[in-house]
This record gives structure tokens, C-alpha cells and sequence, in this order.
């Protein structure tokens, strides 16, 4: 198969500070061979590949693989299965096919998508919003984050040098309380919910006070000191970052401010060499990381999803954080990712299980349609603060990675991974490709059900294949 991965090699070069013609020396290549490639008029060798791993680190499964930067046949098909494309059958070689020569129409594509989405959750007879303002600030500052893997390196130097001078990360926060006091003149004080009115916690410009909840568990507090030393500590930075996204709107780059210093949060908590070595000592045993980090199953998990330092990468996991409904409120990876973008998960991954086994971690072993397989985690977890009992209802974490990845993790100790049971998942119902599911929810888009009246099926919406 060939691969056009233009859009992929551009941003790395980018990544490293590189134009086409350093590059070019660097990998053996001319610079007009280089522009072919990155233009997509030329595919990928796998020379050239062998080069770029060799050279930059280049981890080549992730980089070569579907649906890591830029828009995938996968996703395509997810977007071409709407109902209101009914009729075109769109074949999947047509969409690879795009995804793979046309990088930029297939962006173009899944953006006027993601626009009508946004469009249709909106209630009728709504007050019109500004032009452009239809892709949703989530949607953007999440495409933008997984556009860089879920790292970045800039952050990740900063926040490792400011833990190094803060000390030992399990009593990291009296040193950052200090650090705001002393360098900032912002004193944290911790205050009654009421005084808040709802918020978990409150920076007081005028006053230079941090205002924390009551509420707020002791990992979600050391957070937020983590959180608002990281919007003063590395303002510049921050502020360069977001001014180079080119956020569409105020909103969004505010969204994407915060989402970053929340990323810089986590990486000063847990500093990156540390945390690796760590993780890779006790085997991904994510409450051993909890234990020598002070931080919660939520935040071990997700900072799991960022290592992706070169010369020094830990597992590429995936993470989704779902509601006992299954609203989706977190998605996010190291590599591609093998769920729905635009749908719910598959109602048979025991991400759901999690809520039925409060607190213990279950596992499963997972196959999509094309075959692949991933070794996945679901555990429940609590809200940062303490609620009522009333609604103190509890959230579920999955995490996954590549089957290879299992014997690295303690996880997969006494489990048979030569042969393995393996559940068949999918994507959203509307375009998985399984004919035999017993729990599908919709009929699947651009089939010919084959329903008969004399006759019921294990699936409540028999399609035919191919």
C-alpha cells in the first residue's frame, strides 16, 4: 500500500524548527523530492521512513499509522455514514483515496462536518452566532491538541526544570504555595463552597488570592496550585503557544489557554523522566503511580497519554473519560485512536462495566474491525470535588494501548496474550461493519437491511456485508 503522509512529515519538520531544505540534508533527500513528498505528489518509501526513524526517533508504526494527524478514511467513513449522504455509497477505497492524495479536501470535509454537528444540537430558532463560530471551541482546542499527539515539548522542559526546583512531587504542594507567595505575592487560601458560588476554585486578580473549595479532594487542591503557578510561571510561553494556534475566536483561545496550562499542571506534578521511569519500574501500575505522585487515577491516566518525548517514549495510550450515560466529557491519545469521533463507544467494551465493579480496575482485550487489538483498562473514578450523596454519581475511565504493549503492563500478569479472548468491538452503530452484533442500537447507514417478517435475527437490524 502506498502512503501519502505530506500532511504528518510537514508538521514534524515544523515540530523540529526545520525547512524543507535542512531536512532534505539531513535525511538523504533533495529538497524538491521533500516537497513532493510533504505535497503529497510523491508516497512515502520506505527509506525514507527507515531515515526519518533513524535521524528524529521517529516511532514508525504511530507515524505511518491511520488516524494519527489529519483526517483518515476511518473518519471519513464515520462522516459519509450520515443519513443525509443516503443513497451515495460511497465505496471505502474512494474515501481512502482522499484521505490519502487530498489531505487538505478531507480536512475540509471533516471541518463543514463538525460545523453541521455543532449546528444540530443547537435549539431551533436560536440567536444566530458570529461567522465561523459553528465548529464548537471543544471540538477545535481537541483537534488541535491530538494534531500535536497529546505533547508538547516546550511545556514538558518547563514544568520538569520548576518541579526539580519545587522538590519531592509527593509533597509538592507546600512548595507551590510558597512559590506563589514568595514570587507572585498570591497567597492560596482555602474557603466554604458557598463562597465560590459554584466554582471549584477563583483567582482574585485585585486581591492576588487564590480561592480554593473546601470541596476540592486533596489531588484535585495540589492541582489547582499546580494549575495557577502555570499560568503565571509560564505565561510568555503559554501566550506564544496560543498566538501561534490561531485560534478562530476569544473563546477558543481562551479554551485552548486553559487546556494547556492544564497540561503544564500535569507535567509539573508529575515531571516527565521521573514519572517515565516510574511508570516503566512499577509496570503501568497506575495506583503505584498515584501513591508516589500524590495524584488521582484521573490524572495518572492522563498523563499517561503524554509521553511522547523523543528518544524517551512510554506507551502510547488512549484515554476516555465517560458518564454513566455515556456522554463522552475527555478523549484523548498518543497514537491513533480506535473509537468514534463523532458517536458514543461500543456498548461491548467494559468501559460500562466499570460502573457495575465501583473502584477495580477491569480489563479486556479488544479487536476493531480491521483486526486490530488493544489490551484496555476501565476503572471508576470520583468528581474532583465531594458532592452530596445525592449526586456524588461517579465518572469511568478507559485506557487503552496496542496488544503488543500488554506484557509491559502488570495489568496483563497471568493472562494468556498468545491466545488471548478477544471481544469484536466497533465504532458507532450507524457505521460498524459487524452483521452479528446482539447489541446493536441503530441500523447501520448505507446498508440493505435484510429484515424479514417470518423470521428475527440476533441483531434487531440484519444487514447484508460487503
Amino acid at each position: 500500500m502506498k502512503l501519502y503522509l505530506g500532511r504528518r512529515l510537514r508538521h514534524l519538520r515544523r515540530e523540529l524548527g526545520l525547512n524543507q531544505s535542512a531536512m532534505a540534508a539531513e535525511i538523504g533527500v533533495s529538497p524538491s523530492y521533500l516537497n513532493h513528498l510533504e505535497r503529497n505528489q510523491r508516497p512515502v518509501t520506505a527509506q525514507v521512513l527507515l531515515k526519518l526513524a533513524e535521524v528524529y526517533d521517529v516511532d514508525l508504526k504511530s507515524f505511518a499509522a491511520e488516524g494519527g494527524e489529519g483526517v483518515g478514511a476511518a473518519q471519513l467513513a464515520e462522516i459519509f455514514a450520515d443519513p443525509m449522504f443516503g443513497g451515495l455509497a460511497v465505496p471505502r477505497y474512494e474515501l481512502a483515496e482522499v484521505a490519502d492524495n487530498a489531505p487538505g479536501v478531507a480536512e475540509a470535509v471533516s471541518r463543514l462536518y463538525a460545523a453541521l454537528v455543532e449546528l444540530r444540537r443547537r435549539p431551533a430558532g436560536g440567536e444566530e452566532e458570529e461567522e465561523g463560530a459553528a465548529l464548537s471551541p471543544q471540538n477545535w482546542v481537541r483537534d488541535h491538541i491530538q494534531a500535536s499527539r497529546n505533547h508538547f515539548a516546550y511545556l514538558e522542559e518547563a514544568a520538569e526544570t520548576q518541579a526539580g526546583a519545587l522538590g519531592d512531587p509527593l509533597s509538592i504542594a507546600e512548595p507551590m504555595r510558597r512559590r506563589l507567595k514568595e514570587a507572585f505575592g498570591i497567597e492560596a487560601r482555602i474557603v466554604p463552597p458557598e463562597v465560590l458560588d459554584g466554582a471549584t476554585q477563583h483567582y482574585d486578580l485585585h486581591r492576588k488570592r487564590l480561592l480554593l473549595s473546601a470541596l476540592l479532594r486533596p489531588e484535585s487542591r495540589t492541582f489547582a496550585l499546580a494549575y495557577q503557578l502555570a499560568l503565571v510561571e509560564f505565561r510568555p510561553l503559554l501566550e506564544r503557544m496560543v498566538e501561534a494556534a490561531a485560534a478562530p475566536d476569544a473563546p477558543t483561545a481562551r479554551l485552548l489557554h486553559m487546556s494547556l496550562a492544564n497540561y503544564a499542571a500535569g507535567a509539573v506534578m508529575m515531571p516527565y523522566a521521573p514519572f517515565l521511569e516510574a511508570a516503566e519500574t512499577h509496570r503501568y501500575d497506575i495506583d503505584r503511580l498515584c501513591a508516589l505522585f500524590g495524584a488521582s487515577v484521573e490524572q495518572v491516566a492522563h498523563r499517561l497519554t503524554t509521553l511522547n518525548r523523543a528518544n524517551a517514549r512510554g506507551i502510547p495510550f488512549f484515554m476516555l473519560r465517560v458518564d454513566a450515560a455515556g456522554n463522552i466529557s475527555k478523549r484523548f491519545a498518543g497514537e491513533a485512536f480506535p473509537f468514534s469521533r463523532y458517536g458514543g463507544t461500543c456498548p461491548r467494551w467494559n468501559l460500562h462495566g466499570a460502573f457495575q465493579t465501583p473502584g477495580r480496575t477491569v480489563t479486556q482485550i479488544v479487536e476493531t474491525p480491521d483486526g486490530q487489538r488493544f489490551f484496555t483498562l476501565g476503572r471508576t473514578v470520583p468528581r474532583s470535588v465531594r458532592l452530596d450523596a445525592q449526586e456524588d454519581s461517579q465518572l469511568a475511565i478507559g485506557l487503552g494501548s496496542d496488544l503488543r504493549h500488554a506484557p509491559r503492563l502488570a495489568y496483563a500478569d497471568g493472562l494468556d496474550l498468545a491466545n488471548p479472548q478477544v471481544m469484536p468491538i466497533g465504532p458507532a452503530c450507524t457505521i460498524c461493519p459487524r452483521i452479528r452484533c446482539p447489541q446493536r442500537a441503530a441500523a447501520p447507514a448505507g446498508r440493505t437491511l435484510t429484515v424479514e417478517v417470518g423470521r428475527k435475527t440476533i441483531s434487531p437490524f440484519p444487514f447484508l456485508g460487503g
